[in-house]
């Protein structure tokens, strides 16, 4: 007997083809037969800097433009230079967590940096 595959984005076992893909009737997630949850899963979890480079933990990235932080009087410039970055699950779309120099630390958006 063949086992169903289960939904790669809420975990739900309760999925059904139609066509050539299968369906979650839990979360409305639609993927290809052919398709694998794990290259699911690797797609969402890379994480690009504004060029297209691959980031990873412990990188060195530099702001590429002006950031104005809440409850700063300053900005942080571009240019700025963050040393051993930390990758995390963005859920507001922040998905780099630093250290600032002069900031301290606080979380990025990886469409801001370029790796250095």
């Amino acid at each position: 007997m063949e086992r169903n595959p289960s939904c790669p984005t809420c975990g739900c076992e309760h999925v059904y083809p139609d066509g050539s893909l299968w369906i979650c009737p839990e979360c409305g997630n639609e993927w290809s037969q052919d398709a694998t949850g794990n290259d699911a899963a690797e797609d969402t979890s890379v994480v690009k800097d504004a060029n297209g480079n691959v980031l990873t933990d412990g990188d060195t990235v530099t702001v590429i433009k002006d950031l104005k932080i809440k409850g700063f009087s300053q900005a942080v410039k571009g240019g700025t230079k963050v040393k051993n970055i930390r990758l995390t699950d963005g859920t507001d779309g922040h998905n780099i967590a630093c250290k600032i120099p002069g900031f301290g630390a606080m979380n990025l958006k990886s469409e801001f940096v370029k790796k250095s």
